[in-house]
């Protein structure tokens, strides 16, 4: 059974105009010698959805450029580590700043970047809790600036099967979970993001989610190097969009398995429960590796699309990052590049 739920720009029945009468109205207008009227109008709306779009774009950028006077910026731009460079086209960064999935903020990609801007990301605390030598609320900046910084390019890919390559600048993960020194019963890594509803419109208008978003790594693919916790992007700090102040990024891994806005780390022994896992098991399993043989149960994963081209390309298991995972997953490893 379908139910249609009326739209905030669907009209009743009873107030749609009907044709006969708009036709007329035309001829009448037309009659009138009003017909030139119309004509100027359709000159001078394409130049308000120029001026419009200009303003949007303006807007967009403001979004970046204030970045570039928060904590942290003075150590933008960082030294890119080339070890782990790509043969791809880096995406262009106002494309990036436009398209992002934040749910916190909104489930239209091109809407987050504007409900995002009253985020207040500094200052900012991490907490972390269980087995670790060091545990407690630290500082982030003092964290970052003690630990240094590098910039990586890395292929991002989303379940959503489409794509995108991005410089992220951050600190390897497991130096910063070194920092706490984790115990050997810390088995899993789980990340906990903020619960701000007052500044994040999405968290209050869709209160049928578990809030805050939370996700969990394998302590092994959190140590391994490839890992990342990014405070930038495009060689200046994380503007709210894509995830201010810290994100987690784990480049073999669909997009949704790095928490965005992370506020708490927690070192546990047994594997914990994550977001959309709890939410549709089928659809996003705990270990959601990129593979083009595995689909999703509602579209294929063989092929992505990369944001800004649109140009279809094929996946590559684990993104391509084989080299380095690959010993993590033997029942996969076979398949790998």
């Amino acid at each position: 059974m379908h139910f249609h739920r009326r739209r905030e720009f669907d009209l009743p029945a009873d107030r749609i105009t009907d044709e006969k009468a708009w036709a007329t109205r035309r001829a009448f207008l037309k009659g009138l010698g009003l017909g030139g009227l119309a004509l100027a109008a359709s000159r001078t709306l394409p130049s308000l959805a120029r001026a419009a779009g200009a303003l949007d774009e303006a807007a967009l950028a403001r979004t970046i450029e204030i970045t570039r006077s928060r904590p942290l910026a003075a150590l933008h731009p960082a030294r890119r580590d080339d070890a782990f460079a790509v043969q791809r086209e880096l995406t262009d960064e106002m494309v990036a700043a436009r398209y992002n999935n934040y749910y916190e903020f909104s489930p239209r990609k091109s809407e987050v970047w504007r409900r995002a801007r009253d985020f207040q990301p500094w200052p900012w605390e991490i907490e972390v809790t269980g087995h670790a030598e060091r545990t407690g609320r630290f500082d982030l900046e003092k964290l970052i600036r003690d630990l240094g910084v590098e910039e990586r390019v890395y292929r991002f890919r989303c379940v959503e099967a489409w794509a995108m390559t991005v410089p992220w600048t951050g600190v390897p993960l497991s130096r910063l979970l070194q920092r706490f020194g984790p115990t050997s019963r810390a088995r899993f890594v789980r990340f906990l993001s903020f619960d701000r509803p007052a500044q994040a419109p999405g968290q209050e208008e869709q209160d049928w989610y578990p809030w805050p978003y939370y996700e969990a790594l394998h302590i092994r693919e959190a140590m391994n190097e490839l890992s990342l916790a990014a405070v930038g992007i495009y060689g200046h700090p994380l503007p709210n969009q894509h995830g201010a102040p810290l994100r987690i990024v784990v480049p073999w891994k669909y997009g949704y398995k790095g928490a965005k806005g992370v506020v708490r780390i927690d070192l546990v022994e047994e594997k914990p429960a994550t977001f959309w896992n709890d939410l549709a098991p089928d659809e996003y399993g705990f270990l959601s590796n990129v593979d083009p043989g595995v689909p999703h149960p509602r579209w294929s994963q063989a092929t992505e699309r990369l944001i800004g081209t649109d140009e279809e390309v094929p996946t590559r298991l684990f993104n391509g990052y084989g080299k380095w995972v690959a010993r993590l997953y033997p029942e996969q490893a076979g398949k790998a590049e």
